[in-house]
């Protein structure tokens, strides 16, 4: 079946190799120059016998090596824009460029990654024999295959599973797998629907740590999340939709800092000095709003317990 299933796609290889026109002038030699980045400008989508746009007017830019997350309510748009930059829908309106390329060229799916919320693999394989699979569609050949696949089932934590089907996989153990997949390519442009779902939190941390890693190899990173918590941790900058429109966007700390609060961390005061100090920013019309030991997150607590006990 797996040989079957090889022999079936090889079209689709052939497909993605072949020359596209793509359009003149000087709009397309200003993007390409973005080489790694993404562009929307003024994009909007509506899907046909449907009034209502799902996008409207959507304009932003990231940047080559941003990691940034695309964040909203249900319906908000957050899955129609990760389908405009998979290029599986196209704008009704506006123009989009992913890597220097328009969204709809085929040339540029090879240098893309995308982790889907739920990854469909065949079941029947297992992780050695699925990234192999994927891998062969990208033409990659034998040698660099198995460094590759050794590699990503070494990051993903699946040295000990790599000879098992998936179908005895858990949830978590999926997901690992599904990030192998998406990047057994080595893509510039790396998409991730919720990426830590289904992990517990070593498997969260771990997920996290490899998105980091990402950045020192230079992918642009896009994921779309619902836990805020692991956005803060490793984005740069988040983008906010709202009915279709994009209320947002911008650095986590800029956005996040409250610019009329001043924080200090001080060790090893005594409480009188720590009275001293309250009553001298009293005494400049300061409002000491709290005075509290740091804690760590429940998340540095769990790690810390598992890991250390």
């Amino acid at each position: 079946q797996y040989h079957q299933a090889a022999t079936a796609l090889t079209n689709l290889d052939e497909v993605m190799k072949k020359p596209v026109d793509r359009p003149a002038g000087s709009n397309w030699i200003s993007r390409a120059r973005l080489q790694g980045g993404i562009e929307f400008k003024q994009v909007g989508f509506q899907y046909p016998n449907d009034e209502r746009e799902v996008l409207r007017n959507i304009s932003f830019r990231i940047n080559p090596g941003e990691r940034v997350a695309i964040l909203g309510r249900n319906g908000s748009g957050k899955t129609t824009t990760v389908k405009l930059l998979l290029g599986l829908l196209f704008p009704t309106s506006g123009k989009s460029w992913l890597l220097g390329y328009p969204s709809g060229d085929l040339t540029v799916k090879r240098k893309i990654g995308f982790l889907p919320e739920e990854s469909y693999l065949y079941k029947f394989l297992n992780a050695e024999e699925i990234l192999d699979f994927y891998a062969k569609l990208f033409d990659i050949p034998k040698k660099e295959r198995k460094r590759r696949i050794d590699t990503l089932i070494h990051d993903v934590g699946l040295v000990s599973y790599c000879k098992r089907p998936l179908n005895q996989y858990s949830k978590g153990m999926l997901r690992r797998i599904g990030l192998a997949q998406a990047i057994i390519n080595d893509p510039e442009l790396v998409i991730l629907d919720e990426p830590t779902s289904g992990l517990d939190p070593i498997g969260s941390r771990e997920m996290k740590d490899l998105i980091l890693e990402f950045k020192r190899q230079g992918k642009t990173v896009v994921l779309s999340s619902h836990l805020l918590a692991d956005v803060q941790d490793i984005c740069d900058r988040i983008a906010i939709l709202n009915k279709g429109v994009l209320q947002v966007i911008g650095g986590v700390k800029e956005l996040l800092s409250q610019r009329d609060v001043i924080e200090f961390m001080v060790k090893n005061l005594s409480e009188i000095d720590i009275q001293a100090v309250k009553s001298f920013i009293e005494g400049r019309s300061g409002n000491v709003v709290s005075i509290n030991h740091p804690s760590a997150t429940l998340e540095e607590l769990f790690i810390n317990i598992i890991q250390h006990r």
